[in-house]
């Protein structure tokens, strides 16, 4: 918690030490990268970062199907236990964010929550009709 909590403190401070930046300072075309990230003293073209990008977003989607391919082959009981487990720490963690909050950020804090269960609710309707409709083809 307090890791976040230092990590939003920062990352709001951020701009105002990207405006004290002399005229002089780098330049490039495409986003700032901290200095130790993997590719930012390689120089790359604007091509590159994208080509980079899309190879980095292919390599996370196949993490993802691996890893839910993993989980598939365990036994139900364990998959519920497991969305049960998370289920409960990303509940209390939104509960340990609440308490930080002053009331009316509670409330806003409250309206993102119900947003984002809708969202799920829908995601898991539309995840059933697309596991419906391929029963039927098949």
């Amino acid at each position: 918690m307090r890791k976040t909590l230092i990590a939003l403190m920062f990352a709001a401070a951020l701009p105002t030490v990207a405006m004290a930046m002399p005229d002089g300072g780098p330049r490039h075309d495409g986003p700032r990268h901290r200095g130790d990230a993997p590719f930012a003293q390689l120089d790359l073209t604007h091509e590159q970062r994208q080509q980079i990008g899309k190879l980095k977003g292919a390599d996370m989607k196949a993490d993802r199907d691996i890893t839910k391919r993993y989980l598939d082959k365990l036994p139900a009981a364990e998959q519920k236990a497991m969305k049960d487990e998370l289920k409960a720490r990303h509940d209390k963690t939104d509960g340990e964010i609440r308490a930080l909050l002053k009331p009316e950020q509670q409330k806003q804090f409250d309206e993102h929550l119900k947003k984002r269960a809708e969202r799920q609710a829908e995601w898991n309707e539309f995840q059933a009709w697309k596991a419906a409709k391929a029963g039927k083809a098949q």
